[in-house]
């Protein structure tokens, strides 16, 4: 299967600090952030009061009323980052039954279902189709309806990890011979649930995240959406499709450890990504950046950088390793589609977002963490980690395309 090469052809996404491609990638390299004072719900009672929610966003300008009545805010943000990224491929070349769609999933309709298990409350009724979002399935659903792709149609749920997974099975399909083309990505939209619990946790920093910084005290939640297209690289040349990036391999495993502490030496994490460089047949010595999943809480950044010393040894001091989350937040079950997008934005414009709000690292983060500025810099190969919850561990690596020169 390895040996079918995977082309990136088209990217959308829809978050805090970009409702287009265009605008995400002006703040990557300005370093914008989209975290402050949450206003979907009452966030009084919690000692974290902010995150990254996507502000001036009127639903209806985007979808009729009678639309909105069956889709949540998680199915909104899929829909439009998804026509964004498949506008760019121009992907509806192919035949329906030729397109897969593979997405992660993280609460789904959880927002939606609030409202219903309030009005429940207060009323005696509500709406049921404040709940049909809530199986995870149904943004998969709403989006392979949305362009009649008839190919296969999977959800993957692997907490924090779930997108990034997505999206190595996406490419597993097309390797496969089973799709011509797959529709991978993650949406999620803030709630009350996952708010508070993450609060409950204690795992909420206050103050905006700052992933590897000596005061780091947890993480931000954030909301949005990320997608590419995936498609056979031999197909995308032919067809004259601009290719932004190759998807090299990825590596999937678990910890079996502990349902939310990483496993403390790093050595699962790094497993995974050697064995994704194996299956990129990439060189350790060739990898130019690292998007880390980087939480900003004090263990999970520690983990990482020690697994990021162990496959890289000396040569870790050197490679450049950033997060993104103080931008835009740990938006869970899209995370690793958000971040995929960044590190295919770092390939094909040759720059590496900064980590904001770092000011100083520790003994156990002593990196490279780009910190408050991007940087210009030569990219040829990027992994981009997301390690989740319950120890699912998933790493992306993908390859800048080089354009033929002309005659």
């Amino acid at each position: 299967m390895k040996s079918k090469r995977v082309a990136v052809t088209g990217m959308g996404v829809f978050c805090s600090v970009g409702k287009t491609i265009d605008e995400f990638l002006q703040s990557l390299r300005i370093g914008n952030t989209g975290i402050g004072p949450i206003t979907l719900f009452d966030t009084s009672k919690y000692p974290c009061k902010i995150g990254a929610q996507i502000r001036d966003y009127l639903a209806e300008e985007f979808f009729t009323k009678k639309r909105l009545k069956k889709l949540s805010r998680t199915d909104q943000f899929a829909i439009l980052a998804s026509e964004e990224a498949v506008r760019a491929s121009e992907v509806d070349f192919y035949p329906n039954e030729e397109v897969g769609v593979c997405l992660g999933a993280g609460a789904g309709g959880m927002f939606e279902a609030e409202s219903y298990h309030r009005e429940i409350l207060l009323q005696g009724r509500s709406s049921p189709s404040l709940i049909w979002p809530f199986i995870p399935s149904y943004t998969t659903d709403r989006i392979a309806d949305r362009f009649r792709f008839s190919g296969p149609k999977f959800t993957v749920t692997t907490a924090c990890s779930s997108s990034a997974t997505a999206i190595g099975y996406g490419a597993d399909l097309l390797r496969s011979g089973k799709c011509k083309a797959v529709l991978c990505g993650g949406s999620e939209a803030l709630s009350e649930l996952t708010f508070g619990g993450f609060n409950s946790l204690k795992v909420m920093d206050p103050s905006p995240c700052k992933p590897f910084d000596r005061k780091r005290a947890g993480m931000s939640l954030g909301e949005g959406a990320g997608f590419i297209i995936l498609e056979g690289f031999d197909d995308a040349v032919k067809r004259g499709a601009n290719i932004y990036a190759e998807f090299l391999g990825y590596g999937i495993g678990g910890e079996a450890y502990h349902i939310t502490a990483p496993e403390p030496t790093g050595m699962r994490e790094a497993r995974i990504m050697k064995e994704a460089l194996v299956e990129a047949e990439v060189e350790s010595s060739k990898v130019d950046y690292i998007n880390a999943h980087g939480t900003g809480t004090p263990l999970n950044d520690k983990v990482e950088t020690l697994a990021i010393k162990k496959v890289f040894r000396e040569r870790a001091y050197s490679i450049p390793v950033s997060s993104i989350k103080p931008m835009v937040g740990h938006c869970l079950g899209s995370a690793g589609a958000i971040e995929a997008v960044a590190s295919i934005l770092s390939l094909y414009y040759q720059f590496i977002p900064p980590t904001l709000n770092h000011q100083k690292g520790d003994e156990d983060c002593d990196l490279d963490y780009v910190p408050g500025k991007s940087r210009e810099i030569e990219v040829e190969v990027v992994l981009s980690n997301s390690f989740a919850f319950g120890g699912n561990c998933t790493t992306l690596v993908f390859g800048r395309y080089h354009f033929p020169s002309p005659p």
